[in-house]
């Protein structure tokens, strides 16, 4: 047996270990999924207010903004973590005491970046963006902006050690990054392997990038707590604003990647078909590497000091950043499903969903890094009509579908229940509707980022609050079926 083929086989664990794993995952998830829930809920409520339809105080408008965007991004990392860790401790030894350790650490920030928001009345927005935070104008103190960072701070260190755990587990398997990655059977020098874990291969490239974007964040946040505290130390707001935008870019964008997983470990199961590895999807991943790391400039486009260099890269990459997905994941996931008898549970049409959100998902983001576009919708809801697509269409049910499967629905021989069903419509109905009018408010140049509305606007915002109540009915039905169903279920088989 070739040395590729052995290092694709699964690894074996104590049933203790294997039961302490799921108890672990199933945590991740359902912190996730509640998360996710309130952070829609503050959506919900930014929306009906901007419609006219309830009063925010414009400083609780923006404490509420600024929740909502970082718990969406936490939220993301601990759930797309749990799946990530559940799939890639079958193919190399995972430690489940630095799992739970990162789980707590993670906790711990969040209290801290509550604190600072409802206590210390911090609304900078998740983007911390450099000099704001020290520049309050009264509206929050030095404290409370410095509790915020190191909340932040805090769970990125939490997630470093977990990287580092990955980093170790997957060279003792495989004895260097490149070969779990696929490069030795890529450019030639082992024969390709079909049975190579895509587990593997995800966790590979997701670890690379979120280690260098984490540091990075880490790098920006140090710097801007010396600066909340000794304003003499003033560093360039240019080299700032990119670790920046490096950092948060390449950590939201790194969770779908951990988190389709899901999709090439649950679907061959679903169709009965295997999903094989081989060169064409080696090089997509490949070049995943480089495009999720060199993509972020298209949010600098504005920024006329930035390097020309910088921002064509950024356009050439962020036009092509499309293609492994369309052509790897989406493109596979439809030959898999094509005539092959798959049941269509709520797990299995989520799974799906997930291939058309993530797909068309970048394509408003492909056009705003057009810089005749970028100048102009840039600063608009077209902005969070792209990630609110990529998210809830795309993100979301890769992990909700996973939710399911680990809740045991894929081992029952029944059709989904009314209230699964309601969820998921609900759900893809209200996610659509979502994205699509923030999408058309930029189309007609509605800023974003703007606690109250102008009176032409406000009808948009109204359909919005409409359609997030709709996302939020959906979320509900979900997260209350991972709260009560989920801690009891059995590992699937």
């Amino acid at each position: 047996m070739s040395s590729t083929a052995v290092a694709s086989g699964k690894v074996e664990y104590t049933d203790s270990e294997n039961r302490n794993a799921l108890i672990a995952v199933k945590a991740h998830l359902i912190a996730g999924l509640s998360v996710f829930l309130l952070m829609m809920l503050g959506g919900l409520a930014m929306r009906a207010a901007q419609g006219t339809w309830i009063e925010i105080g414009v400083d609780l408008f923006y404490q509420i903004m600024t929740v909502h965007g970082v718990g969406v991004v936490g939220a993301a990392v601990i759930a797309s973590t749990g799946v990530q860790w559940h799939f890639l401790r079958k193919y190399v030894r995972l430690s489940n005491a630095i799992f739970w350790t990162n789980f707590f650490i993670f906790l711990t920030g969040v209290v801290m970046i509550l604190g600072s928001i409802f206590l210390g009345g911090y609304g900078g927005a998740w983007t911390f963006l450099y000099p704001l935070p020290a520049i309050s104008m009264g509206a929050w103190s030095t404290g409370a902006a410095a509790v915020f960072q190191l909340g932040v701070l805090i769970i990125g260190v939490g997630l470093l050690i977990l990287y580092l755990d990955f980093g170790r587990a997957i060279l003792a398997r495989y004895g260097s990054l490149a070969r779990a990655l696929g490069l030795t059977m890529l450019f030639g020098k082992e024969p390709v392997d079909p049975a190579h874990p895509k587990a593997v291969v995800a966790s590979t490239m997701v670890l690379i990038v979120n280690f260098l974007g984490i540091a990075a964040g880490a790098v920006v946040l140090v710097m801007g707590l010396i600066n909340l505290y000794n304003p003499e130390f003033q560093p360039d707001a240019m080299l700032m604003k990119n670790l920046i935008y490096f950092f948060g870019h390449v950590i939201i964008n790194a969770t779908i990647y951990a988190s389709v997983i899901a999709v090439y470990e649950l679907l061959p199961r679903y169709t009965g078909r295997p999903w094989k590895t081989n060169k064409v999807f080696l090089a997509a991943w490949f070049a995943i590497v480089f495009m999720v790391m060199g993509v972020y400039p298209h949010h600098l486009l504005m920024d006329f000091p930035m390097p020309a260099w910088a921002m064509i890269a950024a356009q050439v990459l962020s036009f092509g950043s499309g293609i492994p997905v369309l052509v790897v994941t989406g493109y596979g996931a439809l030959m898999l499903v094509y005539r092959s008898g798959i049941k269509w549970t709520t797990t299995t049409k989520l799974l799906f969903l997930s291939m058309f959100g993530w797909a068309a998902g970048v394509i408003p983001a492909i056009l705003d890094a057009m810089v005749t576009i970028n100048r102009v919708f840039h600063n608009t809801l077209w902005v969070p009509g792209h990630f609110h697509f990529y998210l809830l269409l795309g993100l979301l049910p890769m992990i909700i579908g996973f939710t399911y499967y680990l809740a045991g629905e894929g081992d029952r021989n029944e059709q989904p229940k009314a209230t699964d069903s309601l969820g998921f419509y609900a759900y893809l109905i209200g996610g659509f509707m979502t994205s699509m009018v923030f999408l058309a408010s930029g189309a007609n140049s509605i800023p974003r980022r703007w606690a109250v509305h102008m009176e032409e606007w406000v009808t948009f915002a109204q359909v919005g609050t409409i359609a997030a109540a709709l996302v939020v009915l959906g979320t509900l039905l979900f997260t209350l079926r991972a709260i009560f169903i989920l801690p009891g279920a059995a590992n699937p088989r």
